[in-house]
């Protein structure tokens, strides 16, 4: 097991050292692990003169999982795109060829007094967004910024899909589906964009192959409200690169906090770089404030998914409820009645969790 740890900027590197901690617990010192850093954004920057180092591309290339905390700061969009911190992720993403990202969204029960909505609406939510990750808008040419024959700035971006993108993570979200309650909802916005026209007609087609999966379609804007109306309505969700962007982060609102929910980035085989949602989030850097189960989950995710390690994956999400069930709380998902913690404490307390489950 050969795992690249990216921890980045911002409170990257304090999530994912406790994610590396609970991986360290739960795996023992009998399982032969590989952990690698590698810099990565700004702090690629700072030593290498590139957000995506050669040696990190390589590291990245070799290892069999990514562990990744996050990139990119304040001020990045004045920077051009190739050398923006918060770019290399894309970089990364379209270099290894990680088309298919995993966002779960699922409430842990302890945790429904902490989400904004109703309980009713939210109690047992579980559904997974599978987000196209290489294509669309975000990596569409062409791209640019200038000066029209009007002397007017403007700037214009391209979304853009080939079928065999499209038929690619179809397939993965109908396996996906498949495997739980074989309902599945492409999201899309067919009445206005061509691209979208495209996206709806080739994943009708290839729902055909899957007769046990129910499909249906929806706008991307009745998806948001229905999101915010009736979540548990739905199983998965698929969708392109800036339209799962979106609404898995309106999603992980339903859990109580952004930095509860973990996702995956998965290429065609088992690879895979596991992140949590929430971004760098430099107000509270370096503080011990930030939360870092979503980096755990993220790091649970890494086991099951490309390492076939479900039993220790379950273990970890075990812990993880078990933290949240004594009134453990980091400053995002506190609640009155439980204890606040920072970062380091909120490891350690997954952490003990482990060996007192293990005897």
């Amino acid at each position: 097991m050969k795992i690249a740890v990216m921890a980045g900027d911002g409170i990257g590197p304090e999530v994912t050292a406790q994610a590396v901690k609970v991986l360290k617990a739960v795996l023992g010192p009998t399982q032969a692990v590989e952990l690698v850093e590698a810099p990565i954004g700004q702090a690629g920057i700072d030593s290498a003169g590139d957000p995506l180092p050669a040696a990190t591309s390589e590291i990245a290339r070799r290892a069999d999982a990514i562990l990744f905390g996050s990139a990119g700061m304040p001020g990045d969009e004045a920077i051009p795109f190739a050398m923006r911190p918060g770019a290399s992720l894309l970089r990364l993403r379209k270099e290894l060829g990680l088309f298919a990202n995993f966002r779960p969204a699922f409430l842990f029960p302890e945790l429904i007094g902490a989400s904004t909505l109703k309980p009713e609406i939210v109690e047992g939510l579980d559904l997974m967004i599978l987000r196209e990750l290489t294509g669309d808008v975000y990596f569409g040419e062409p791209r640019g910024s200038g000066t029209n024959a009007r002397g007017e700035r403007e700037a214009f971006n391209t979304m853009r899909y080939s079928e065999p993108e499209i038929e690619r993570i179809a397939h993965v979200a109908f396996r996906t589906a498949r495997a739980r309650r074989r309902k599945l909802c492409s999201v899309d916005k067919a009445n206005v964009l061509e691209v979208m026209q495209l996206w709806r007609e080739v994943v009708t087609r290839v729902g055909a192959e899957y007769p046990d999966v129910e499909l249906t379609h929806l706008f991307v804007d009745a998806a948001a409200m229905q999101l915010m109306r009736a979540p548990k309505q739905f199983d998965v969700i698929v969708t392109g690169n800036i339209f799962g962007d979106i609404l898995s982060d309106a999603a992980a609102m339903l859990t109580g906090s952004i930095g509860m929910l973990p996702s995956a980035s998965m290429a065609a085989g088992s690879k895979g770089l596991y992140e949590p949602v929430h971004g760098t989030a430099p107000d509270i850097a370096g503080k011990d404030l930030a939360n870092p189960l979503a980096s755990i989950l993220s790091m649970a995710m890494l086991l099951r998914y490309s390492f076939g390690l479900a039993e220790q994956a379950e273990r970890v999400e075990r812990a993880v409820r078990a933290v949240l069930a004594e009134g453990l709380r980091t400053g995002d998902i506190f609640q009155p009645g439980c204890r606040r913690v920072g970062t380091r404490d909120m490891g350690e307390a997954v952490v003990a969790a482990l060996r007192r489950a293990a005897g």
